[in-house]
């Protein structure tokens, strides 16, 4: 069984949707390595995530994540101190609840 917050009996998540300045791949890849340590030392809050893709399937343009977290500004400063975050990579970022339907973690 998962623990974590609870509204009406489910597990709270929340998704982010973080979209890179233009032309600032460079950026991101300086920063994915510390960005990679962070994701994994933060493994029990950031349940998946992955880039966003450029429709030539390669390039990477964002990122999304989902995370588990009492409240969303506990989310907001789980993200704050993401390496691209204080890169200042992103030009939006978008953090909305969410609800886990199909494929939910055991």
């Amino acid at each position: 069984m998962i623990e974590g917050p609870r509204i009406l009996g489910t597990v709270m998540h929340f998704v982010a949707i973080c979209l890179d300045k233009p032309n600032s791949l460079d950026l991101r890849l300086s920063n994915r390595a510390a960005h990679l340590e962070y994701l994994r030392a933060h493994a029990s809050t950031i349940r998946t995530c992955g880039p966003l893709l450029h429709d030539d399937g390669e390039t990477m343009i964002g990122s999304m994540l989902i995370l588990d977290a009492p409240t969303r500004e506990a989310a907001e400063a789980i993200l704050a101190k993401d390496p691209y975050k204080q890169a200042n990579l992103f030009a939006k970022v978008e953090l909305r609840p969410w609800r886990w339907v199909i494929g939910t973690p055991n």
